[in-house]
Order: C-alpha cells, then structure tokens, then sequence
C-alpha cells in the first residue's frame, strides 16, 4: 500500500449535486446543443423554450416525456438543410415554464403549442413527434390546430398505457400519486446526481446513445422541476378518449418503430396500423425507444423521404 507524505491531500471526487427548482439557463443551458438558434418566446404568462434553424417548409418536431430540445441535437442540422426546423421544450420540460392545470393535459399542451406558434407566425407542413410528442401532434391534428400534409410518430405513444396486466390499471394513479407529493421530485433528482442512474434508466429504453446525450438527460433530471414535470404530464395523460378518435386521422401517418423499443412495445405500431389502415410502419433494426438518437441521420431521411412522397419538398 502506498504511504502518502504528510501535508499532502488527495482530491475528493465528487458526484454533481441536485439542483432542486427549474433548470436554470445560464447554468444548465451553458453548452446546449444548437444553443445559437435558442430563444425565449413569451406567450401570454407562459415562456418558452424553442429552437430554429434553417429555411424552407416548416417541420415542427415534439420531444417526448422527461426530455427536452437536446433530444434533437443531431436531427436540427441535418433537416435545415432544407426546412425551417421549429423544435420547443414541452410545457414543464427542459427551459420552457410549467402551466398551472390544464395546461399539463394532452389537450393543453396542445393548445400550448398552438399559441406558440401562432406567436412565432409558423405553420407546420410536417410534423414529427417522438414517444407522446406523437400524441401531442395528433392531438393538433384532431383539434384543427395545425394542418399538416403529414405526421411522422417516432416510436409513438398512442395507445392507452401499454403495460401489461395490473399494470394498465395502477400506473395512472400511481403517477398522479407521485406528481401530488412535492418530495417525490426532489428525491428523483438526488437520485439522479449519480449520472450512472440516469444511465442505466436510458439503458432501459433499449436504446444505446452517446455520452453527450447522457449528459444533458443526466444535467436535467438533476432539476427536479423538470423531474416534476415529467411526472404531473404522465399523471394527466388520458389516452383513452385520444385512442378512440384515431380512425378519423386524414392526414397520412408515418410509424418509426424502433425494433428493440421497450419502453412503447413495437407490436402497437401494428395494432395501429389495424385503426389507420393508411398508416405506414417503418422499423428501425435493433434500436431502441430514443431510435432517432441513436440513428440521426438515417431518422432525417425517412422524414424527408416521406416529406417528398406528401408534397412537401420536391426531390
């Protein structure tokens, strides 16, 4: 064993602290992916998070539950090639202002994002939208909030909770428990301090993604206003009545299923398919969940692809 000589110290390696409230821009968005098209955008009490990039057809893309715009930090570049790529942080999530009530529902994230774009005078000829951003853009659809001439769901969640057995019936309320008790996000976000947690919870998705996206995923669970976020737009979503209308879907629907997804099982593209005959599917080989983090480009020319196929770019 090595005798270390006096008066010298060894340097504590310390695990990041959980920093409880919101994230904080000037902290946590220091180095953020495409920070340079970031701005703030105040529509009526709420402030929001969005990014812009590029010119052309206008693509809005919708991040799913816990993550934020970091979640398209390689898809960005690539579609403003030849779009105006408009990507926020949902209501709660990332840098954007949590609403009161209604505001964390399917249908006022909806309206949320409408008003948001109605703010920044864009108006959507593609959509893309990952996990329950697929949701919200549908969503859109049914409302008339948005006229897309075509939807793109990457391992969308679409269908009343997709867990099995008792499952179905005791996680709504078990989230709605979670989101009621202020303690619960402050001990996710200790949890979280140890970025291996976070880790191992992306390992969970099925899906293998670069250190860099670790990081921020890592940097925002930290931030239990965001962990808190994530929980109340899981206790409020009611997919139900969502489910129901999907036969009445005009607007053609593209399902991206990642084949090694465990977090939405890949055979519910198929029962969708069932409700929305015209629906297509492409699978993504041994991906998982966050596919179009682990595949960006490959993930960008199936949107463009399907964007020429809708009229949308010309090839």
């Amino acid at each position: 064993m090595q005798v270390l000589p006096r008066n010298v110290s060894v340097p504590l390696v310390v695990a990041p602290r959980p920093a409880y409230g919101r994230p904080d821009w000037a902290q946590d968005g220091k180095d953020w992916p495409n920070r340079s098209s970031s701005r703030f955008v105040r529509v009526g009490k709420l402030r929001w998070h969005v990014q812009i990039m590029g010119q052309g057809p206008v693509v809005l893309l919708l991040h799913g539950t816990g993550a934020a715009t970091h979640s398209w930090r390689d898809i960005l570049p690539i579609l403003a090639k030849h779009f105006t790529v408009v990507a926020p942080d949902l209501p709660g999530h990332g840098f954007t202002e949590q609403p009161p009530g209604v505001g964390m529902t399917l249908p006022g994230m909806a309206q949320g994002i409408s008003a948001l774009l109605k703010q920044l005078g864009l108006h959507p000829a593609i959509v893309a939208g990952h996990s329950a951003g697929a949701a919200i853009a549908l969503q859109m659809c049914f409302e008339g909030l948005i006229a897309p001439q075509a939807v793109v769901a990457l391992n969308g969640a679409l269908l009343p909770l997709t867990f099995h057995g008792a499952g179905r019936s005791l996680m709504a309320p078990l989230a709605k428990l979670m989101a009621s008790n202020a303690l619960v996000p402050m001990l996710f976000a200790w949890q979280a301090a140890d970025g291996n947690v976070v880790a191992r919870l992306l390992t969970g998705t099925g899906s293998v993604i670069n250190p860099d996206g670790v990081k921020f995923y890592a940097r925002l669970a930290r931030r239990s206003g965001h962990a808190g976020a994530a929980l109340k737009m899981m206790a409020n979503w009611d997919l139900a009545f969502f489910a129901a209308r999907l036969s009445k879907l005009s607007v053609p629907l593209m399902l991206v299923v990642g084949s090694n997804d465990r977090s939405i099982p890949p055979a519910d593209a198929i029962k969708i398919q069932r409700i929305i005959p015209t629906a297509r599917i492409i699978r993504m080989e041994g991906l998982g969940h966050l596919a179009h983090e682990e595949q960006p480009a490959e993930t960008c020319k199936i949107i463009e692809d399907f964007a020429v196929e809708a009229g949308v770019l010309i090839s």
